[in-house]
């Protein structure tokens, strides 16, 4: 129990961004840095009453001391130019592992154990247009046609890849890792700052998802990995099928309008569209140019003109919560924990039938 109750409060600490000196000045000094040390250390465990004020510092239920469901993440690789500190790279590791705790153990609870099955296993990625071959076998295998898709986060999670949504600032829109000895792919967007922006959010989340299924070669550099995602990013969101359909196979020139059309039904932006036109060769790359600096001009780089409306979230965690609730499966007070939640205010948020 000691060791379990140290990982564990250590984790909430990394969690919180805090140092053990941080801790002990929120805690008014009622304990020591060196008292703390030694719970971290797993040589003591805090009473009850100290148990409440840390569940209080550091924003944790006290169940979240004692459960022991593991998770254990891979590689989290933060991109180089991300100008992001150990602390706050620390914090969302441990953001991460703290809600998937929660969800492996709804899962397990439930008697869900699906392990993630690569779904092209055999295909070779060696240049951008083995990467387009890629995105066009996984919408195949997916079965998505060239239509447009409606949730990307649903549709990954109904493919057995975790998405986690977190607040991180603004340092990073999305990495991904692989939990437990490769058997669960988890993506984490950062809610703060694409909650606004569905089709960067979209983007994001099939980027990282490239990260997580091309098979790169060892010794490729992170400039050509990034590139190949972008690609198979704008290929799934957009498939080529599609924009030869909405715009025809060579264009001189094209309009923002149809660029807007195209952004309000495929959810993704008009810049990225812009760059997958000159992929395809559909436009020239001194089009692109001009375009994106008459988009510089019409100051559009942040706000581009045109919204993409659609639904871009996962409830599934949510919808295993309240499926657990009814079969009467876990109790309230379970579920609240597992939400990480107080009782009262899950139960004020919580309608039950029968």
């Amino acid at each position: 129990m000691n060791q379990l109750f140290a990982e564990r409060f250590k984790s909430a600490r990394l969690m919180n961004g805090f140092s053990l000196q941080d801790l002990s000045d929120i805690l008014n000094n009622k304990v020591t840095r060196q008292a703390l040390h030694k719970y971290e250390k797993g040589e003591v465990l805090p009473d009850s009453e100290m148990m409440e004020l840390l569940c209080e510092a550091l924003n944790v239920r006290p169940d979240y001391f004692s459960r022991e469901t593991i998770v254990e993440l891979g590689e989290v690789r933060f991109r180089k130019l991300v100008k992001y500190s150990p602390k706050e790279q620390n914090s969302v590791i441990e953001h991460t592992r703290e809600i998937l705790s929660r969800y492996l153990e709804l899962e397990e609870i439930i008697g869900i154990k699906k392990i993630f099955q690569h779904p092209l296993p055999d295909l070779k990625v060696n240049n951008l247009e083995e990467v387009e071959k890629f995105a066009i076998e996984l919408r195949r295998k997916w079965e998505l046609g060239s239509d447009p898709i409606f949730n990307v986060s649903e549709l990954l999670e109904e493919n057995n890849v975790k998405i986690i949504e977190l607040d991180a600032g603004d340092a990073f829109d999305g990495l991904q890792t692989w939990v437990n000895n490769r058997e669960i792919p988890v993506i984490v967007l950062n809610k703060s700052k694409l909650e606004y922006k569905k089709d960067r959010k979209r983007f994001t989340a099939f980027h990282e998802l490239g990260h997580l299924l091309l098979p790169f070669e060892e010794n490729i550099d992170e400039r050509t990995e990034e590139q190949f995602c972008h690609r198979f990013a704008s290929a799934m969101l957009l498939p080529k099928a599609a924009v030869i359909k909405e715009l025809g196979e060579k264009r001189n020139k094209i309009s923002i309008q149809e660029m807007g059309f195209l952004k309000e039904q495929y959810g993704i932006s008009i810049q990225a569209i812009i760059y997958r036109l000159s992929d395809l060769e559909i436009i020239s790359n001194s089009y692109k140019n001009y375009f994106y600096k008459y988009i510089n001009q019409m100051g559009w780089k942040v706000d581009e003109p045109y919204e993409y409306q659609g639904k871009e979230e996962s409830n599934r965690f949510e919808q295993l919560i309240f499926r657990a609730l009814s079969e009467d499966i876990i109790s309230m007070s379970k579920a609240a924990a597992l939400n990480n939640m107080k009782l009262a205010e899950f139960r004020s948020k919580t309608l039950m039938v029968g």
